[in-house]
């Protein structure tokens, strides 16, 4: 059995201070790290026993932090603004890659974590190559929708209690850091269309059938538009958590995924 090793720091910058953990596999395959991004609700702790799972099953280091805001790192005062998508690969994301010393790396972003990832990737070619689960590509009619009918059920007092599990007293600051912006009038017309085509390291775009935040459409456009090769992959019957719903099937096509294209990249020559 592939014992895994966990250990937590916490990163100081300008705006507050990181909350980051890491897996740490016994036996590696490779000194590329993964490189978890959330969603616009969750933080390590609502990983749950995924990274370890990941990280025993691909035989790497995996790595997740906490964005300032979110889980057990510092609160925000204000709201992000509309551009907070780009804002963590120009201004939170390098602190934390120059503090952990990461070299080359590969990204893995759930929902609004993808977007992110495809940002950070488009700036950086220190990534490796991008995996976006269940992420957002541009604001659909069908994201909208499903943000309000979660709005409603946050309604209820138990929802967030549930959610002050995982962040505290932050957890009203996370809700509106997620509604106030996806539902604005100013953030409709955002999209990846800017990023996606400069990202030139592989990309692998995961999407369930049934995701309540987005259609298909989201992952047609990551793979199509990319500026290297990528691969998309439909989860049947899956909603917008694939990595726990279909952990299997994830770690499955991201081990297939890098074996063939990290290494393919590796043997020609071409940064791993």
């Amino acid at each position: 059995m592939n014992e895994t090793q966990i250990e937590a720091c916490d990163i100081q910058t300008p705006d507050g201070k990181i909350y980051v953990r890491k897996w740490i596999p016994e036996k590696q395959s490779s000194d590329i790290p993964v490189v978890l991004l959330h969603d616009s609700l969750g933080s390590v702790d609502l990983w749950r026993e995924f990274p370890e799972v990941l990280a025993a099953g691909l035989a790497r280091n995996v790595i997740a932090y906490d964005r300032l805001g979110f889980g057990k790192s510092d609160a925000r005062t204000g709201l992000p603004s509309l551009g907070f998508i780009e804002e963590e690969a120009t201004r939170y994301f390098p602190v934390v890659k120059e503090k952990l010393a990461l070299g080359r790396y590969i990204l893995f972003g759930h929902s609004v974590g993808g977007a992110m990832s495809i940002n950070i990737a488009a700036r950086d070619s220190d990534c490796a190559a991008v995996i976006t689960v269940a992420s957002q590509a541009f604001v659909e009619d069908r994201t909208v929708a499903g943000i309000k009918e979660a709005m409603q059920g946050f309604r209820r007092p138990e929802q967030i209690r549930r959610l002050e599990r995982w962040h505290g007293s932050k957890a009203r600051w996370v809700l509106r850091a997620w509604a106030d912006v996806w539902l604005s009038a100013e953030f409709s017309g955002w999209s990846l269309a800017e990023s996606i085509g400069k990202v030139v390291c592989p990309v692998l775009a995961i999407h369930g059938d049934r995701d309540e935040y987005g259609s298909k459409a989201f992952p047609e456009f990551i793979a199509g538009r990319a500026g290297g090769v990528s691969e998309m992959v439909m989860l049947r019957n899956c909603g917008h958590l694939p990595h726990r719903e279909k952990t299997r099937e994830v770690i499955e096509a991201v081990q297939t995924f890098l074996e063939r294209h990290i290494k393919m990249r590796a043997a020609s020559g071409l940064p791993a």
